[in-house]
Order: C-alpha cells, then sequence, then structure tokens
C-alpha cells in the first residue's frame, strides 16, 4: 500500500515541533508493520509548489483552455503541478503533517492542494454536482498539532477549520473512502507529557484504521 506523507510544516526539520513528533511516531509504526518499504516524504517547504496566482496556475490554466502556447516558465510550473498531482494518485494512502496556523492549513497546504484538486483528475462535475474519482480504496490521515485545544466543545471547536476544510476536500470533493485525524493539542497551554498522553494510543488505532 503506498503511502504519500506530506510535511506541510515550516520548520519541519526541528525536532522540538509536535508536529515533528506526530511523523516520528507514525513512521516507527509504519517501518514496524512494513519492514520492507518506504513512505514517500514530501516536505512542502522545500519543495516547488506552483499558486493560483498571475504568471503561474492561472495563466497556465488560461493558455490551456485556449490551447496557446506556453513560455518555458509556464512550460517549468504546468510539469511541476502535474508531477504533484500524479505522485499524489499514485498513493492510496495519504498523510497529512500540519501545525494548525490561524485555525487552519498552512499557506504551503493550500498551494497544494490547489495543484491535486482538479477537474477530470480527483473529482468531476455532473449535473447534481461534483463526483470523487478517488474511490479506490483511498484513505487520509491528518497529523495535527496545536496550541489551543479543539474537542472541548467550545468557542474554539468550530474554528478548527482545517480539519473540516481537508475532510471535505477529500471525502466529499475527491472520494476518499476515509479521513481521520490525530491530535497533538494544547501546545502553548500544557506540558508535554500532557499533549502527549493520549497520542500514542490515538496514532496506534488510526494506524489500524488507515491500513485496513
Amino acid at each position: 500500500m503506498k503511502t504519500l506523507i506530506i510535511n506541510a510544516h515550516p520548520d519541519y526539520k526541528n525536532k522540538e515541533h509536535f508536529s515533528y513528533k506526530l511523523q516520528d511516531l507514525f513512521l516507527k509504526m509504519y517501518q514496524e508493520r512494513f519492514p520492507n518499504e518506504k513512505p514517500t516524504i514530501l516536505n512542502l517547504y522545500e519543495a516547488k509548489i506552483p499558486r493560483i496566482e498571475k504568471h503561474q496556475l492561472l495563466t497556465v490554466w488560461d493558455k490551456q483552455l485556449n490551447n496557446e502556447s506556453l513560455t518555458a516558465d509556464e512550460k517549468e510550473v504546468a510539469e511541476t503541478s502535474q508531477k504533484l498531482l500524479d505522485q499524489f494518485k499514485a498513493h492510496h494512502r495519504i498523510v497529512v503533517v500540519s501545525p494548525l496556523h490561524n485555525f487552519n492549513v498552512t499557506s504551503r497546504m493550500k498551494d497544494y492542494i490547489d495543484n491535486i484538486l482538479i477537474a477530470r483528475e480527483t473529482f468531476r462535475y455532473t449535473d447534481d454536482g461534483s463526483v470523487g474519482l478517488m474511490t479506490d480504496n483511498f484513505r487520509a490521515l491528518l497529523l495535527q498539532a496545536s496550541g489551543s485545544i479543539y474537542t472541548n466543545n467550545d468557542r474554539y471547536t468550530p474554528l478548527e477549520f482545517s480539519r473540516l476544510f481537508l475532510q471535505k476536500m477529500f471525502e466529499e470533493i475527491m472520494g476518499f473512502e476515509d479521513f481521520n485525524i490525530v491530535r497533538a493539542q494544547g501546545t502553548a497551554l500544557l506540558d508535554e507529557k500532557d499533549v502527549w498522553k493520549n497520542v500514542p494510543e490515538a496514532m496506534q488505532k488510526a494506524f489500524v484504521r488507515f491500513y485496513k
């Protein structure tokens, strides 16, 4: 089962971050379960991720729609975006490792989604609305670190747009079979042991579900 780990942390090499710790725990479980395999790891903040702006994706998509020739720079943008899409579609297990930034995904994660949420590739339009095309046993797992706690059913709970956004994009738009989340919460409020105390058990449950 090919696994793609998408790390969306700007400081992804810093071992002190809980996002790093979450990914490290997942990798240890992965290596135990699949000792002869390696997941693909994509660090968004070291990769070229085309953006929806003029002279990048906006121009490329417009020219492609009108069958116009691309410049050398535009060809590079188009090829980079296509490689990201091909890589995404080739993996049936997608792990997103990310902190919560201002209640949402990081800016580079949003840019990445813009490269893989493509009509006739990962979803299609119908008279009754969009239909996902990623329906062949694709599953997603979000490993998320957050300074606050978002599971207390208080004013912060509905503000966790990152989980809602990613879950809707993966399940409802692209048609993934399953989306799950493992959280390291309260990193700005609690001691490390309190942040981490429920994580190993939650990760184990999510891991089993992820690869069933």
